[in-house]
């Protein structure tokens, strides 16, 4: 893919900006073999939901009760977790920005975590021209929604952007969005996510302006 033809660049959060997701897999992990130890996985399941999302389908009924704990849980455990940026990161983005292309995080993460993101890492708002969370948009991955409203923002035609994620919901909204769509192999292997892809990268470090 040719760089040089991209006038948008729009980043999922956890596992393409920040190596984040081996520590909310363990925290998940915990918590579904708490509350639904006969759901086998389930934590790799609600990759790329939003909280109340995962509530919704799994904390209703008798489990509704238990979403204020898990809540509380999440928020301590979001306050100390670490913040460590994908290898290369830093200066892609950089280079992305050089060009004149319009860079924005796209997530299905809140604002309550986005401050505890702000807060760890203070450079990081200005790595970007907008920031998106699960409150700008009423549908969340895999509906393209997100990626839609990133391209509308900044009034860019959706085939003109680039999409970079690592989960199965949002490699399949970047794909609904009619965007290019590159798979970061952070939280899965390279094989299970490259049919939902264009390309499947490790991290930024050997990423090159044209390919």
């Amino acid at each position: 893919m040719d760089f040089n033809n991209i006038r948008g660049a729009f980043f999922d959060l956890d596992g393409v900006v920040f190596n984040t997701e081996p520590q909310y897999t363990e925290f998940w992990g915990t918590q579904c073999r708490l509350y639904h130890p006969d759901k086998v996985g389930l934590e790799n399941d609600i990759k790329g939901t939003t909280l109340t999302q995962i509530f919704d389908k799994y904390f209703s009924g008798p489990l509704e009760k238990e979403r204020a704990v898990v809540n509380e849980r999440l928020q301590a455990f979001e306050q100390a977790m670490r913040f460590e940026y994908v290898a290369g990161f830093q200066a892609f983005v950089e280079r992305l920005r050089s060009k004149g292309i319009k860079t924005a995080v796209v997530t299905s993460s809140n604002q309550p975590k986005m401050a505890s993101v702000y807060r760890q890492c203070p450079e990081f708002k200005a790595q970007f021209d907008r920031i998106l969370t699960s409150e700008d948009f009423p549908r969340s991955k895999p509906f393209p929604d997100c990626y839609l409203k990133a391209a509308e923002c900044f009034g860019i035609d959706p085939k003109d952007c680039v999409v970079f994620e690592d989960s199965f919901n949002g490699l399949k909204s970047g794909r609904a969005a009619g965007m290019y769509v590159v798979g970061l192999a952070t939280t899965y292997p390279s094989e299970k996510i490259a049919d939902l892809c264009d390309e499947v990268i490790s991290n930024y470090i050997k990423v090159k302006d044209e390919r």
